[in-house]
């Protein structure tokens, strides 16, 4: 009989025994319990910070105040204004000899208040928004919204916001015009349905008794908030407040194999990293996970992919693991390293088959999905993957028994979209796409397969473990 030469990319589901099964939705309900929390970059730090140093991570800030080295073995995280996070487990090989980095984004799409926010209108009070991030606006209407983040005083004082989460709690919302009075809209392109600017946040209705006071309604959101937070209006000026989804993950499908979740692009990346670096002890290589801001508005500002964040706290690596430190081992340290840009992507969809080349597309329960190149129209703006680089990933993969597959970002010349693999891609070290394939990716509620949830991280462990 002739060998079969053909590649078959199978179901993950198909290989699992009982003990896998349970493993698999175990993981899942730890990602569940943890994207039901963690709704902003700052929440997701702070999580991932309290969950390392229970795995014995120290803070990288104070063995540098300490005058204290690191040898192998050691494991330290740099925690970059409470926005980006970077682990290391410091390996036995001089860091010359490059890296091990897992990379993923903790930011998401969603409605940032402005500045000066709060208004009244027609005894109604409402907040203004900005969008961040590329939204389709209509999804953001009628759905119960929550806020999160931060009030920071004058004098320093910083204040956490989670108002929409418990039961208790009163949620918000963006109104939607009657199907009634929608002959108008209805004749408007999607993209003009609902305007960016109309993306006002309902917030209340009652006045405050003083019947003579203008803007009655508003004066009283401002006194209850001033009740509960002891904030002025001007304290929106320094706050960072994010406008999203009410409520917690949940299973999605009679047989509870998929998780719906907000966020998933790309804190399922970010969650399967984190957990496969939390595996990693003794390394021979410095084994990096590499948690960043701004990916959604193109990895800009001090938390981005862009900044000299990264490098810096390599620098600070190097320097507490060799006695002569120098510009040359911190160049050659990020030429020879490895990574895996992990993050999401786009699964194929029966609902719209037209969008997406079957051969070429990623599928739920097939396991981590590697994409050689993203960019738009040409590969422009990608990171073009080497074949060489691509051979060692699929040895890895294979050694692991772990379920893989290959995908593009829909047909050419469809769309595109792109990652921060070409930013890392900058230093001459090999870098490819590798990521969980979703539905409705950057909706309020996007979905993923158990499945490849669990194939994620046993890939990204794979890579850390074989690099």
């Amino acid at each position: 009989m002739e060998k079969d030469l053909t590649k078959k990319y199978e179901l993950a589901w198909d290989k699992y025994s009982k003990e896998d099964l349970t493993n698999v939705f175990d993981l899942s309900e730890k990602y569940k319990d943890f994207m039901s929390k963690c709704k902003t970059e700052r929440e997701c730090v702070k999580e991932f910070i309290v969950l390392a140093e229970k795995s014995g991570y120290k803070s990288l800030e104070e063995i540098i105040k300490n005058n204290e080295k690191l040898e192998p073995g050691d494991k330290v995280y740099a925690n970059n204004m409470d926005k980006t996070l970077a682990l290391f487990v410091v390996g036995k090989e001089p860091m010359e000899k490059g890296l091990k980095i897992l990379g993923a984004h903790v930011d998401s799409p969603r409605l940032d208040l402005k500045q000066n926010p709060l208004y009244e209108d027609t005894d109604l009070a409402l907040f203004e928004t900005h969008y961040y991030g590329g939204i389709k606006k209509y999804q953001w209407v009628t759905l119960p919204l929550a806020i999160h983040g931060v009030i920071v005083k004058k004098d320093g004082t910083k204040i956490n916001v989670v108002i929409g989460e418990e039961e208790s709690d009163p949620v918000f919302g963006v109104s939607d015009l009657l199907i009634h009075l929608s002959g108008e809209q209805m004749e408007k392109k999607a993209s003009k349905v609902v305007e960016g600017e109309n993306l006002n946040v309902l917030i209340g209705s009652m006045p405050i008794e003083d019947k003579e006071a203008k803007d009655r309604v508003r004066r009283n959101i401002l006194k209850l908030l001033n009740e509960k937070y002891e904030i002025e209006e001007e304290d929106f000026v320094s706050a960072e407040l994010e406008v999203v989804p009410a409520g917690k993950a949940r299973d999605y499908g009679f047989d509870r194999s998929m998780v719906m979740a907000y966020g998933q692009d790309d804190r399922i990346c970010s969650y399967t990293s984190f957990e496969a670096m939390m595996k990693m002890d003794k390394v021979d290589k410095t084994c990096v996970t590499l948690l960043v801001d701004k990916e959604e508005i193109g990895s800009v500002g001090a938390t981005g992919m862009q900044s000299k964040f990264f490098e810096n706290t390599v620098a600070e690596i190097i320097n507490l693991t060799s006695d002569n430190y120098s510009d040359l081992k911190l160049r050659r340290c990020l030429t020879n390293s490895k990574m895996l840009s992990s993050d999401v992507s786009a699964a194929f969809d029966p609902n719209y088959p037209s969008v997406m080349e079957k051969k070429n597309s990623a599928y739920f329960g097939k396991g981590i999905v590697f994409n050689k190149y993203t960019g738009s129209r040409g590969k422009s703006g990608s990171n073009d993957a080497n074949p060489e680089y691509i051979a060692e990933i699929r040895a890895m993969m294979e050694q692991h028994n772990v379920s893989w597959q290959t995908s593009e970002l829909g047909k050419v010349d469809q769309g595109g979209g792109g990652t921060i693999a070409y930013i890392l891609a900058q230093y001459a070290m090999e870098v490819i796409d590798c990521g969980v394939a979703l539905h409705n990716m950057h909706a309020p509620w996007e979905i993923a397969s158990k499945a490849d949830i669990y194939e994620a991280m046993r890939g990204y462990h794979a890579f850390l473990l074989e690099a």
